[in-house]
């Protein structure tokens, strides 16, 4: 019990500390998103006099009221699940356009980090477990797809896959002609959209997950339970799941839940090349443009993911080794 308020209390004392930095850090950076998005309409004809004042307060900038003021009415706002409205895609609000692009985030990278986990955990698995044997060839051959950049090989992978065979499309999340939608022929559509960008992902990332699990196969193995299961005449398949695999695999739970709470932020330079339509590329539209609410909106989305995947990998490790639950 109190290892989970314990938990509890740096999740609360770090959300507090992520929402206010959340709040200055983009008030501190040079530039007028204001004066940008003034610019910007001026260009579609003349506004009124008061519109910069106007538009300073919708989105919070207001220059006549002080930080501490505006601080208060930030968090005001944020207790009503309003994140104001953003610069880049006005008058939409920042929910609804995180919301139109976290899905294929969630759909895209989520999917991938997934697979690439599990064939990642399974293959090092078996490489620890059968160590010296044709599976330690795995080794270099994903390495070396970790070692190259994501654009590289997602131009790569769009130059051979889809201008020179056309097996894949280039670019965007589905066809423009069809209707989204859940029918078969829109899913369909949007899967293959999804193939290079997810290949590329897991191409690159599946190393790291092989690698660590494999290493910490071998140490286990050398572990005194395992050699004594091993001597009582367990089968080999018990050994390897209930003694070596099940303790080998408590690092790569951590870095799992990790790597869950970055998917919301998206493989920002994959969704780039791809003109994938997630919120990855929605970040790097708001940098360009100083859009400051929407930054705050995708950063705390991201911030409050990671704080949540901590605080499930903490209680993963509660489940997984006993040992956690005597701490203090």
């Amino acid at each position: 019990m109190r290892f989970l308020v314990r938990r509890l209390g740096f999740l609360v004392v770090t959300a507090w500390a992520a929402i206010t930095l959340n709040f200055f850090i983009p008030r501190l950076m040079p530039g007028d998103p204001v004066q940008l998005l003034i610019a910007r309409l001026q260009q579609k004809g003349q506004i009124t006099p008061g519109a910069t004042h106007a538009l300073e307060v919708t989105f919070g900038l207001n220059t006549h009221t002080s930080l501490l003021v505006q601080y208060f009415q930030y968090w005001g706002q944020l207790f009503h699940g309003d994140f104001g409205r953003s610069i880049t895609f006005f008058p939409e609000n920042v929910t609804s356009v995180m919301g139109r692009g976290l899905p294929w985030t969630l759909g895209l990278v989520g999917a991938a980090t997934i697979i690439s986990f599990v064939v990642g955990t399974v293959l090092g698995t078996l490489t620890g477990w059968r160590r010296g044997t044709w599976l330690d060839s795995l080794l270099p051959v994903t390495t070396f797809f970790s070692a190259v950049p994501y654009f590289w090989l997602g131009l790569l992978a769009i130059s051979l896959f889809g201008a020179a065979l056309g097996w894949f499309p280039l670019s965007g999340g589905f066809d423009q002609g069809v209707d989204p939608g859940f029918s078969w022929v829109f899913i369909t559509n949007v899967l293959s959209h999804a193939v290079l960008p997810a290949v590329t992902i897991v191409l690159t990332s599946l190393a790291g997950w092989l690698l660590g699990m494999r290493n910490m196969m071998v140490t286990v193995m050398d572990e005194d339970y395992v050699m004594v299961a091993r001597a009582k005449g367990l089968r080999p398949s018990r050994v390897l799941l209930s003694y070596a695999a099940r303790n080998a695999v408590l690092p790569s739970v951590a870095g799992f839940a990790l790597s869950l709470s970055f998917v919301v932020s998206g493989a920002l330079l994959v969704e780039i090349v791809f003109s994938y339509p997630g919120i990855g590329y929605d970040l790097y539209q708001a940098v360009n443009n100083e859009d400051f609410p929407l930054l705050q909106g995708i950063f705390l989305v991201i911030t409050f993911a990671v704080l949540i995947a901590n605080f499930v990998a903490d209680l993963l490790y509660v489940v997984l080794d006993p040992r956690t639950r005597s701490e203090g």
